[in-house]
């Protein structure tokens, strides 16, 4: 299992290996992922206030590319409740969730 924003940088290899239970990349709302990041680095002060907003609202511009990125790169696209089902299904032996 490989976690992260670089983590579809290895599912071909991991397809061509025959190593690759499923590959996703998460499709979330984007200002909630915004919200989020943003109270999380206000509250452990990471940096000044105005310096989050303005890396958060970058960091939200560049999202769709992202993803665009990763799906490129052979993961799939999938809100995370769909991730967990899959994922589940998987551990139970069902390889399509």
């Amino acid at each position: 299992m490989a976690e992260g924003i670089f983590a579809a940088e290895i599912v071909e290899e991991c397809r061509r290996r025959g190593l690759l239970a499923g590959a996703y990349a998460l499709r979330r709302p984007r200002g909630a992922t915004f919200l989020r990041r943003l109270a999380r680095d206000l509250s452990e002060q990471r940096k000044a206030p105005r310096v989050l907003v303005r890396r958060g609202v970058a960091l939200l511009r560049a999202e769709p590319a992202v993803l665009r990125r990763q799906t490129g790169l052979g993961a799939e696209a999938a809100r995370a409740r769909e991730v967990l089902r899959r994922v589940a299904g998987l551990l139970a032996g069902h390889p399509h969730g």
